[in-house]
């Protein structure tokens, strides 16, 4: 953007929305950045894999022998050329049939439709309608022209002939087809109105994964993005009235999701590059983005896309944003700084949280911010300094200084209960390959209630589903010396990353699994709060 056009900065135009082919009946890849792009010219396409992994593998965990290849179950729901290749060279003795699923099978069943779509030990195998995204097809993929083929040690069926040309392509379009049971049902359709999903945006794949609370596996991956690189997803919030909404570091647009279908309907250009913490009005009706471009806050009216205005100016690194209940007075952090920006209709102040560091010459690093209920005082992530620091939002004064691990950056509020979730990224783990931790603090009497340090790599989004009462902590596992994924089934190159899910009452993990999924998962938010 040409920061000496103005008029752009304040005028948006609403982009006409494309579905983005991802798959057609052949594949085949434009070499720019590891995006890929699909048509009917050729069956070639390319991805990187990461093949050296060390995890135990939910597929090449399997050992039978050729001759136990008899059906498990006659209702398997599947539709009938489907369910003969899954139930016959799948669900079979010694892998991934009721027996011997949980011991050999990675704790994937395929003995019907049903189990399908529970998933494995490490999360969902497929992905309706998106199988770039679906591990299944990679693993049991014999054929080049069709896609990355697994080593000779990873390959499904365990010693068994592969795939035919004619069977993975009947499994690959049938995934494309949103993979319907027998009857037609899509997996995850029912009760989209009112069914609880957690949404979390990729920073390092324009991607949104969309996570059903109640079995936990990904159920749907939304492609976000216009542009053929990578915009650098940085902020995902749903609305009241059911909208998400996406904005970029990279590009100008942000978009509309509808979370009924899960699909983008909208989205509008100009004026906002470089645009990191987003917080969305009560009534779903504005959002404001703290902008490094012009430090500033800029309004946006989410019907329309036009800008509104700017909050505040010559703020420096503005990041985290919080706002009063009324959404007239604004506060936003100073990302490397110690000072958090207060923007009120009668001017701006510079509220130092740190009165041992002076004003704009470094300090504890005000990450994110985020209010109490009772919008009385807030909550800040220091980077630096390792601490939550809590200010009174009206006297503008330090209450409370919490320490807790290293480099905290996503600060969470539970509706049902008195708790505040912070994801320390390098906060060191005892468990080996293993670093990070989430620290959960009542936010009345500020103690901590429990430190959570587990097979995490990173963990920096969070999400808390209070229907089921459940905590989501998403890994980044952007660094080689972490965990190597199980499979790397994504059009983005990279490391998986992955997330773990914890009882939201006693915080305990509510099963051993460490759930795959696409690369960097940044931000995260829960459809119903």
């Amino acid at each position: 953007m040409n920061p000496a056009s103005h008029e752009a900065l304040f005028s948006f135009k609403s982009i006409k929305t494309e579905p983005r082919r991802l798959w057609s009946f052949h594949f085949c890849v434009l070499p720019i950045k590891a995006r890929y792009f699909y048509n009917n010219s050729t069956t070639m396409f390319r991805r990187l894999m990461t093949t050296g992994s060390l995890a135990v593998l939910c597929f090449a965990s399997c050992k039978h022998s050729p001759q136990y290849t008899t059906p498990v179950t006659p209702e398997d729901n599947f539709p009938p050329e489907v369910g003969k290749i899954i139930t016959t060279k799948c669900a079979t003795a010694g892998c991934h049939n009721a027996a011997s699923y949980q011991t050999s099978g990675g704790g994937l069943l395929l003995d019907s439709w049903q189990h399908l779509f529970d998933g494995g030990n490490t999360g969902a195998v497929i992905v309706p309608f998106s199988p770039e995204n679906s591990s299944l097809l990679y693993f049991t993929n014999a054929h080049e022209d069709l896609g990355p083929i697994p080593p000779d040690e990873m390959k499904m069926p365990l010693n068994s002939p592969s795939l035919s040309r004619e069977e993975y392509i009947t499994l690959r379009d049938w995934v494309m087809a949103g993979a319907p049971d027998k009857s037609g049902n899509i997996p995850f359709a029912s009760n989209a109105a009112t069914r609880q999903k957690v949404y979390v945006l990729h920073q390092g794949c324009d991607y949104v994964s969309v996570i059903d609370a109640e079995k936990n596996v990904v159920m749907r991956c939304i492609p976000v993005g216009i542009l053929p690189t990578i915009e650098t997803g940085y902020s995902f919030k749903i609305a009241s009235n059911g909208l998400g909404y996406v904005n970029f570091w990279s590009s100008e647009v942000f978009q509309k999701i509808d979370t009924k279908t899960d699909q983008v309907i909208e989205q509008f250009s100009g004026g906002y590059p470089n645009s990191s913490g987003m917080l969305m009005s009560p009534d779903g009706n504005e959002l404001v983005l703290s902008n490094s471009f012009m430090n500033a806050l800029l309004r946006v009216q989410t019907e329309s896309g036009q800008m509104l205005g700017t909050y505040g100016s010559g703020m420096t690194a503005p990041h985290g944003v919080a706002a009063n209940r009324h959404f007239d007075t604004f506060f936003v952090t100073e990302q490397y700084g110690n000072a958090v920006y207060k923007l009120y209709a009668g001017g701006q102040k510079k509220i130092s949280v740190d009165d041992r560091t002076p004003s704009g010459s470094g300090g504890p690093g005000v990450y994110n911010i985020v209010m109490s209920p009772d919008f009385s005082r807030y909550f800040v992530s220091c980077q630096h300094s390792n601490e939550v620091r809590v200010m009174d939002a009206r006297a503008d004064t330090l209450i409370a200084v919490i320490p807790v691990g290293s480099k905290p950056q996503e600060l969470l509020v539970s509706r049902s209960k008195p708790y505040l979730f912070v994801s320390c990224e390098e906060d060191p783990n005892m468990l080996s390959l293993f670093k990070g931790s989430v620290y959960i603090i009542n936010y009345n009497t500020f103690q901590i209630v429990e430190r959570i340090a587990e097979r995490f790599y990173m963990p920096h989004a969070m999400a808390v589903d209070d229907v089921f009462g459940k905590l989501f902590v998403f890994s980044r596992n952007i660094d080689p010396e972490g965990p190597v994924p199980h499979h790397n089934s994504s059009v983005c190159s990279g490391r998986n990353g992955y997330y773990s899910v914890y009882d939201f009452y006693n915080l305990q993990p509510v099963n051993n699994k460490r759930y795959e999924i696409t690369i960097d998962p940044f931000a995260a938010d829960t459809r119903f709060k």
